[in-house]
């Protein structure tokens, strides 16, 4: 009759953590593989330059968050992408070459924006057309214009202002008040009010 190894339960139970953390460790190389493969081809994707359609330019005072391979939306719709982007030597302000799809015809009133999804998200351009009958012609100029909003601008002016606000009820706090039953001041050009009369005998 075999005998039963008392240790082999102990045994196998060592075996078994051995195994699941080496299944664990494959499953985590293979997601962060996944991980790392996204991430290329989403670096890879926007920085694409999309040639379909004809080119505009448009000129800023800042373009701060928009970068080459950034939408071009009309109506929220994805109509081409920012493709070069310059400093204008004379007016020193960014010079914005972009693309719209063909088959859309901006008037020359329409303008150009530099907006964000929202407050941590990427800039794109957004074009709001006009009214004139008059088209653009590719090459040409989108004449109003408005840039970038810094948030790091809007943050230092709102804490400068609550600040100020809070130094200006602290002073006011701070001023010393009347003592208690004197007289007010009497208004310029008034004679002072009499000292009330004592009461004691």
């Amino acid at each position: 009759m075999p005998t039963l190894d008392p240790a082999a339960p102990a045994i196998a139970r060592a075996r078994r953590p051995s195994s699941r953390s080496s299944i664990e460790f494959l499953v985590g190389l293979l997601v962060l593989a996944g991980l790392a493969g996204m991430l290329v081809l989403a670096v890879i994707g926007s920085g694409r330059r999309s040639e379909d359609g004809y080119r505009l330019t448009a000129q800023f005072s800042h373009i701060d968050g928009l970068s080459i391979g950034s939408d071009v939306r009309l109506a929220g719709v994805t109509i081409g992408q920012v493709v070069a982007e310059t400093v204008d030597p004379k007016s020193y302000q960014a010079k914005v070459t972009f693309t719209v799809r063909q088959g859309i015809q901006l008037p020359t009133d329409s303008s150009a924006v530099v907006t964000s999804d929202s407050l941590l998200g990427g800039k794109y351009l957004a074009l709001d057309p006009g009214g004139s009958e008059s088209i653009l012609k590719p090459g040409a100029r989108v004449d109003l214009t408005q840039g970038s909003i810094s948030l790091e601008q809007l943050l230092s002016k709102f804490i400068f202002s609550v600040t100020d606000a809070m130094s200006a009820q602290k002073s006011k706090t701070a001023a010393p008040s009347a003592a208690p039953g004197s007289a007010p001041a009497p208004a310029p050009g008034q004679a002072p009010a009499p000292a009330p009369a004592s009461t004691q005998p």
